[in-house]
């Protein structure tokens, strides 16, 4: 009974953990890569808007966001998780990739960075995640 808790926590844990990496570099990444002038990108009304101004450089930490938050959500879920540490991962990336699924739904953002987000951030990383805590784990 203790390692179905100890699971159930450890996926809650990477969900919160790797949303607030999400959120921290969506929050920085205006400040290193200007939205283009006259455009606010902390609304979603103002993402809409300016959607068709955006630079492929604007794309970068979306994808960073995306991709390193699920993995750092996916490495801590995979640490906290008493067994089945990859299919914890995996239920991370899940959970990660609906939300990208979801915001595909409601921002009109170009073809080639929706495919290439859906496609390799949240899966991949969940796995790449879950990995990383195998090898550390066998290494120790």
């Amino acid at each position: 009974m203790k390692s179905i808790i100890r699971n159930i926590l450890a996926v809650l844990v990477g969900v919160f953990v790797g949303g607030i990496v999400n959120m921290s570099l969506i929050n920085i990444s205006g400040s290193i890569i200007p939205p283009p002038e006259g455009f606010d990108l902390t609304t979603e009304a103002g993402l809409k808007a300016s959607m068709p101004f955006l630079e492929p450089k604007h794309f970068i930490f979306p994808f960073l966001a995306h991709a390193l938050g699920t993995l750092s959500g996916a490495i801590l879920a995979a640490l906290i998780a008493v067994n089945n540490q990859l299919k914890l991962a995996l239920v991370i990336g899940f959970v990660f990739l609906f939300g990208g699924i979801w915001m595909v739904c409601i921002l009109p953002a170009p073809m080639w960075f929706n495919v290439i987000d859906l496609v390799f951030a949240y899966i991949p990383c969940a796995w790449l995640g879950a990995r990383l805590i195998e090898r550390l784990k066998e290494s120790i």
